[in-house]
């Protein structure tokens, strides 16, 4: 099988963000956010794939930190142009994750 017909076919979760300031922070609070964690960052251009296996949560203080300042959640979905996973937003961290691990 080609890896196009088998991508589904793997337990990656995390936000695909439009190039920017905030994708650059985003990417940067997974890493620190989920420690011991393998996260991969795609930069294509116009946007980033940042993902990792099973679980991948950012914590808006963390984001708030690299970017030097205030930060809301909302604002994340913005710059959100998808997501691989299944979403739980809070006011504080959103969650990417899977429910069925294959």
């Amino acid at each position: 099988m080609s890896e196009i017909s088998t991508a589904y076919l793997n337990n990656k979760v995390g936000p695909v963000m439009r190039q920017g300031e905030l994708a650059q922070a985003v990417a940067e609070a997974a890493e620190i956010d989920n420690p011991g964690k393998k996260i991969d960052v795609e930069d294509k251009v116009a946007y980033l794939r940042i993902r990792t296996d099973d679980e991948m949560i950012l914590k808006r203080e963390t984001i708030e930190e690299l970017l030097g300042r205030p930060f809301s959640m909302n604002d994340l979905e913005v710059e959100l142009s998808s997501f691989a996973g299944r979403i739980d937003t809070q006011t504080d961290l959103v969650r990417f994750y899977f429910v069925k691990h294959l």
